[in-house]
């Protein structure tokens, strides 16, 4: 079982890992969800609420924009899947993670079309 966590801001990843007040935590397994997405709405944005809060939940990946490297390295020390540099609708992103599909700096397109951020144009 895979436990993974996105910081959301309405439609969207949040664009900022240490300025998110609104999580969406999703429990899956061969690209199946397993029980319904929860929500949690923090007080305040925190970015070491959030990695007590992974560490806490047992998360396995998580899905976000940007993150300061202190915390990505340690949330990689942690044996957490990281991928950030994900810009787009948080419901595509997730649709991509189940299938398998997605990758680190994906940018998430209406129309269902991807380009990563990285690619040389």
């Amino acid at each position: 079982m895979n436990k993974l966590m996105m910081p959301i801001r309405g439609d969207f990843v949040a664009p900022r890992f240490d300025l998110a007040t609104e999580i969406l935590i999703v429990q899956y397994n061969n690209g199946t969800l397993l029980g319904e997405p929860k929500t949690i709405i923090m007080d305040r944005a925190s970015d070491e609420g959030l990695c007590q809060m992974i560490v806490e939940e047992h998360i396995t990946s998580l899905v976000c924009n940007g993150i300061e490297e202190l915390h990505y390295n340690f949330l990689l020390w942690k044996k957490v899947n990281v991928l950030d540099g994900i810009i787009g609708n948080w419901q595509t992103a997730l649709e991509k993670i189940l299938d398998g599909t997605l990758q680190q700096g994906a940018v998430l397109y209406p129309d269902e079309r991807e380009a990563s951020s990285y690619e040389s144009k």
